[in-house]
């Protein structure tokens, strides 16, 4: 409910230009329901440790973790939700990002809820070009897979319950699919997950990102997250198109051809009816399993 107290997360990895500029300005806006700001630093080696140390917190609230070396994104969430003793757990990021003056209106949005996600549809969005093209197809593939509308499918900002975030923190991965993988792993599981427009601002330092090798990694955890707890919404539609392509082989070469390619019609429908069969006993032992 809206009395509940929540602890803030942020993970940091070099980010000596941001971090304390975004952590100041959290801790300013703090209300009588936060309960602590954790920043883990994961192994930097700029002068971000500097940064953190020079931070003033008369109020005790600020705690900071370090890995002894660079874990990954989603290894500093892990650390911080563990020692995080709030009711919700926000996280955000400590680039200057996202809206964090709006994180007390996510706690006050959970209600029955789950999670409640900071999406960036709002007015002002700056995310890079060159990294559009690869958000849109997740965002298709995931919608696609999903079965839902899903608005912001990998914002950093956003707001959990701590006692169910903690029961997958074991599938989520150590990288940058963190994310990703939370919300396809509550959209799966039935858990309320609501969304909220933010605006998101140019970010104070150099992204972490790597285009290409980390899209692949994402569509690669979409696939797997989807297979993981919803099988047949993977399989089904890649039966059906299996079977499509065979007939659509066998209708052009019996219009354009001297001989209709039956065998090879044949093939494809066998394997499609293969998929689906895979599928079914995939999704059957997903739920004896639960």
């Amino acid at each position: 409910m809206a009395s509940e107290n929540y602890s803030i997360v942020i993970p940091c990895y070099n980010e000596q230009s941001g971090v304390r500029a975004t952590v100041q300005a959290i801790l300013a806006n703090a209300d009588g329901r936060m309960r602590e700001v954790i920043v883990v630093d994961d192994g930097s080696n700029d002068g971000t440790a500097g940064e953190l140390a020079g931070i003033f917190d008369e109020r005790g609230l600020l705690r900071i973790l370090r890995h002894p070396q660079n874990r990954g994104y989603g290894a500093s969430l892990k650390t911080g939700v563990r020692n995080a003793g709030g009711d919700v757990v926000v996280i955000t990021d400590a680039d200057g990002t996202y809206p964090n003056e709006r994180i007390p209106e996510l706690v006050d949005r959970m209600g029955e809820a789950d999670m409640v996600v900071g999406a960036r549809t709002g007015a002002t969005v700056h995310i890079p070009f060159v990294r559009r093209p690869a958000k849109w197809l997740l965002g298709w593939l995931a919608n696609t897979l999903g079965g839902r509308r899903i608005p912001d499918l990998n914002s950093g900002l956003r707001a959990m319950r701590r006692d169910v975030l903690e029961r997958y923190l074991g599938l989520l991965p150590d990288g940058f699919s963190f994310t990703t993988t939370i919300t396809l792993v509550m959209l799966s599981e039935a858990r309320r997950v609501e969304y909220i427009p933010v605006n998101y601002h140019q970010r104070e330092g150099r992204s972490k990102i790597r285009p290409v090798r980390d899209t692949l990694n994402f569509v690669q955890l979409v696939c797997r997250a989807v297979l993981w707890f919803d099988p047949l919404r993977f399989f089904i539609p890649l039966s059906l198109m299996t079977i499509a392509a065979g007939a659509a082989i066998l209708l052009f070469s019996m219009a354009f051809m001297e001989r209709a390619l039956d065998v090879t019609f044949s093939i494809f429908v066998m394997t499609g009816v293969i998929l689906l069969a895979v599928g079914m006993l995939a999704d059957l032992i997903d739920k004896r399993l639960r």
